[in-house]
């Protein structure tokens, strides 16, 4: 059996398998074309580091719905090929920013430079029930897969969120 040389052997063990939740979700988010398109080349832009940003817009009955995506830095500086540190100080900006408009930061994406748009249990370990999470896999400085996880019911592990692309 032939493996992707885009799937590093950390995420077929045990523990990175363990954050999925392999049920199907009823959810979706639902996402414009022009976001899905800018978040390929911010992970392309920042190639071989990892990006990351917020999603912006709303909570519904079936999921999220997004209206704008905005990249904030990656404070991570000692392990930026992959992990992430979101910038707090422009989480906080975006987030004052929004009061009053009807709209608000219901999710965080990143990038995964030459590995899989799959969850890790370092994501695992810092996500938001409630919110969405959209991971690119960018594999030699190009866009190959994109990917939304949300955290499960019981709070444990990431399902597979479906993604409805809009005009």
């Amino acid at each position: 059996m032939t493996t992707s040389v885009y799937e590093p052997e950390r995420f077929r063990s045990t523990e990175y398998l363990a954050v999925l939740d392999e049920t199907e979700s009823t959810s979706q988010l639902s996402i414009p074309a022009s976001c899905l398109k800018k978040i390929r080349k911010e992970g392309e832009a920042g190639y071989p580091h990892e990006i990351c940003g917020l999603l912006i817009g709303n909570l519904a009955e079936q999921g999220w719905t997004i209206s704008e995506v905005r990249q904030v830095d990656n404070l991570n500086s000692e392990r930026a090929a992959d992990r992430f540190e979101l910038d707090p100080a422009a989480y906080q900006r975006i987030d004052r920013e929004l009061r009053g408009s009807g709209r608000e930061i219901i999710g965080v994406y990143h990038s995964h430079p030459n590995a899989p748009a799959k969850p890790s249990p370092t994501d695992l370990g810092s996500a938001w029930e409630g919110f969405a999470y959209p991971i690119v896999s960018i594999c030699d400085g190009k866009a190959s897969d994109l990917r939304c996880w949300s955290i499960n019911d019981a709070g444990s592990r990431f399902q597979q969120i479906r993604i409805l692309e809009t005009a």
